[in-house]
Formats: C-alpha cells, structure tokens, sequence
C-alpha cells in the first residue's frame, strides 16, 4: 500500500506542488507527517501578527489533521521554528490553547529566517494512530 497524501481544500495548496501537507503511511498504526506550517490563509495571505500567523499554522494543521481522521491528541512530535525568544512565548500560548491539556513531544527553536520573509513562525508535526 502506497502513502496516502493530505492536502486539504480548505487551506492553501503546496507551492508549486513540490510537497504534501501531509503523508500518512501505512502499516499497524497510521502515521501522519505534516510538512512546515505557516499562517497562510486559504486565499494566499499572510496575516501581519505573529498573533494571527501562529493561530492560522494552528488552523492549518487542524485541517490537516482532519483530513487524516486525526486531531491535535494524535500529535506525537510538534516542532515549533520562531525569529526570537519573545515570539516562542507567544507562540507557546496559542500552541498550548489549541492542544487543551494533550501532551506531546515538542521542539522551539529561534531561527534567523524562514523561506518568505513574512512568515513569522513555522511548525512540522507527525501524528500517528491506531484505528
């Protein structure tokens, strides 16, 4: 069986179709790689705020998710990529709202740029389940 792939409609589609959102590969339990994540809208935009960037990668790896027959408790690995210390706090407490208590493994890290100069946070997720 091959790896299924998982780009969901409702969010921005990969650039110039060089990746997927999300592969699900198959054996006991299925697991879920998510590639990076930005605060992209469905139309393309990037929000100013890293406020509004953080919650759109959120809403963006929620529909991911979704289209996989997952959620955030599915997580076993979230690596989170920021421009600054201060903006990992900010980050972290919308992170932590929208996981509501699940607990899994998670990485920070300040970087010095990420691939669009607007983006202000990034985040790469596997998620594995058992059906």
């Amino acid at each position: 069986m091959a790896n299924k792939l998982h780009n969901p409609p409702t969010i921005a589609p990969p650039a110039r179709n060089l990746y997927a959102h999300g592969v699900e590969a198959p054996k006991d339990s299925r697991h879920l790689y998510v590639a990076g994540q930005v605060g992209v809208r469905p139309d393309g935009t990037v929000p100013e705020s890293l406020e509004e960037q953080t919650e759109q990668m959120m809403k963006n790896i929620r529909a991911i998710l979704a289209s996989a027959g997952m959620g955030f408790a599915d997580i076993v690995k979230f690596n989170a990529y920021c421009m600054s210390a201060e903006d990992i706090i900010t980050y972290a407490g919308i992170r932590n709202r929208h996981f509501a208590g699940v607990q899994t493994a998670t990485t920070a890290v300040v970087v010095s740029g990420l691939a669009n100069p607007a983006w202000k946070v990034e985040a790469d997720v596997i998620a594995a389940r058992q059906d």
